[in-house]
């Protein structure tokens, strides 16, 4: 149980709302801007209940506790701006400098990740940010797998609750993991195996399981098949046998491939059977059988959960794979959760993202309620109902 946006009075109250800030640029210039416009309607909610001050924050990329220019939060606010079409202040100082806020309605602050405090979870910077505000809002769903300052620290102060995105995210993938309607297909795919997890929660609860990109080159390695020169994780390969041994037919993996001579954008490739890969060849994206497989399992899905990508989508030439099933689900009547990430990133390249019933804004986040974990945001937000529920 934690608090939501109706529960609390936001009447004539300064407010501190933690966002997910973290969009990539390029020369200076935000290139994806769907994190900051999916903030908007928690932003307009605040404001419409009279709020007396709005004060945003966020991080942007790693700067390890160092002012660094190329992490400023100012493209935010100009793109912020526009969107809103409203007056925003930026506040240029790092927040452990600040020594007291204008008045203006809304307020921006500088990359929380300037001070190394944020990362930390330092109670001393978890009480500056608090000593802005009334009350806290975490709508950035997106680091609520992170305990940090501005994510848990500041709840010990002050009441929080969920903003409308965070709110979302929590029912979405929480009906995906709690009570999905069947039939229920999992992809999980990419190229790391922290997914193990992640693979594990899911087991029990969906009908199949596909494993793709890099990832299923590991279980394909633990099968036996040789991979040549595909990339893998070692140390997962014992964990990948204890997974196929459970999974048995619940699991699918690929059967071809399209491989590249090396991993380059425009190194030779061809379609290929497994056992037909060339010596040093690396597997780089699913051949038309695998692809026709998929398909044939997901076809009948009311449910499908996608984290992680088929192939290296990056590169059009390796892209079809990630690109055709995203488009096969696409066209499914079935509730489709893109789980944030390398996966969302494909989504939006191909323009998918409308036709997906939700693409979430946290790919570490998702990954890790997928695999059964509470998220320290999520936790923080139950303690500080706990904490002033009688006051509310």
């Amino acid at each position: 149980m934690f608090f939501k946006l109706d529960d609390l009075s936001f009447e004539n109250k300064k407010v501190l709302m933690r966002c997910d800030y973290n969009v990539p640029l390029n020369n200076g210039k935000i290139t994806d801007d769907s994190r900051i416009k999916k903030t908007l309607a928690t932003i307009n909610c605040i404001l419409e209940k009279n709020a007396k001050q709005l004060i945003l924050c966020s991080h942007l990329g790693k700067p390890k506790g160092e002012i660094k220019p190329e992490f400023s939060l100012k493209p935010v606010h100009e793109r912020l701006k526009e969107l809103l079409d409203k007056e925003i202040y930026f506040e240029s100082k790092p927040v452990m400098k600040i020594s007291s806020l204008p008045e203006d309605r809304i307020i921006l602050l500088e990359n929380l990740r300037f001070d190394k405090g944020e990362e930390d979870n330092n109670n001393g910077f978890a009480g500056k940010l608090a000593g802005f505000a009334d009350v806290f809002v975490l709508d950035a769903f997106g680091a609520a797998h992170r305990a940090h300052a501005s994510v848990t620290g500041i709840q010990e102060f002050i009441p929080a609750c969920a903003g409308l995105l965070m709110q979302k995210e929590i029912e979405v993938l929480g009906s995906v993991i709690d009570n999905p309607e069947k039939p229920f297909n999992a992809i999980i795919g990419g190229a790391k195996a922290d997914k193990i997890d992640v693979i594990k929660n899911l087991l029990p609860k969906v009908d199949y399981l596909i494993i793709a990109g890099i990832l299923a080159n590991t279980f394909l390695k633990a099968k036996g098949i040789d991979i040549k020169g595909s990339r893998y994780d070692e140390e997962a390969l014992s964990v990948a046998n204890e997974i196929l041994d459970i999974g048995k037919d619940k699991i699918i993996l690929p059967t071809d491939a399209v491989a590249a001579e090396s991993f380059n954008e425009n190194a030779e490739s061809k379609a290929v059977e497994l056992n037909e890969i060339p010596e040093k060849w690396l597997i780089m994206d699913i051949g038309l059988k695998t692809l026709e497989l998929y398909k044939d399992i997901l076809k009948d899905s009311k449910t499908i959960a996608w984290g992680g990508p088929i192939g290296v989508f990056e590169w059009d030439k390796f892209a079809q794979g990630t690109k055709q099933v995203g488009e096969f689900i696409a066209s499914l009547n079935c509730k489709s959760v893109i789980c944030g990430g390398d996966s969302g990133a494909a989504v939006v390249k191909f323009g998918l993202e409308e036709k997906m019933a939700h693409v979430s804004t946290g790919g570490g986040a998702s990954l890790e309620m997928l695999s059964g974990k509470k998220l320290p945001g999520i936790e923080a937000l139950e303690k500080n109902y706990e904490k002033f529920k009688d006051n509310n």
